[in-house]
C-alpha cells in the first residue's frame, strides 16, 4: 500500500490531521445572510487551540453584516466569487485570489457582489467559535 492509498483510507474513517470540506457539518453563522460555513480546523475537528479554519459559500448579495471580534483577528482568503470588504474607513473589491486581514475589535462588513456564489477560507486567531461574546454587533 502507497503513502496516498493509506492516506485515502484514513481521511475516509477519521483523521486526526486531514479534513475534507464534504465531511464536515455546515451551519449558518449569527449575523451574515445567505451563508453556510464549515469549521474545517477547530478544537472539534483536529484539536486545534489557538486558530480555527472556516470554509464559507455565501450566495450573491449576502455575507457578513457589521461586527467585530473584540480579540480576534481575522483573514479571509476569497476562494471564488468576488465580494467587497470593508475595514477602518477602507473599502475594497476583491476577486478569486485576493486575502483582506481584519484586526480585533476593528468593526467590518464582507458583501459577495456580482451574480456568482464566493466561496472564501477564513482564519480566526485566537478561535472565534461562533461565541456571542467574542462579537460586537
Amino acid at each position: 500500500m502507497t503513502f496516498i492509498t493509506a492516506m485515502t483510507e484514513q481521511t475516509r474513517t477519521r483523521s486526526r490531521y486531514f479534513i475534507r470540506t464534504e465531511d464536515v457539518r455546515g451551519y449558518h453563522p449569527a449575523n451574515h445572510t445567505g451563508t453556510l460555513n464549515r469549521r474545517l480546523i477547530g478544537a472539534e475537528t483536529v484539536g486545534a487551540k489557538r486558530l480555527e479554519v472556516v470554509h464559507g459559500t455565501i450566495e450573491p448579495g449576502a455575507g457578513a453584516l457589521p461586527h467585530a471580534h473584540p480579540e480576534i483577528e481575522q483573514v479571509c482568503y476569497l476562494l471564488e466569487g468576488r465580494a467587497i470588504a470593508e475595514i477602518g474607513g477602507e473599502r475594497q473589491e476583491m476577486r478569486a485570489g485576493d486575502c483582506c486581514f481584519f484586526p480585533a475589535g476593528m468593526p467590518h462588513v464582507f458583501t459577495v457582489t456580482g451574480d456568482q456564489t464566493a466561496k472564501v477560507l477564513v482564519i480566526y486567531s485566537p478561535p472565534y467559535e461562533e461565541n456571542p461574546a467574542r462579537v460586537v454587533r
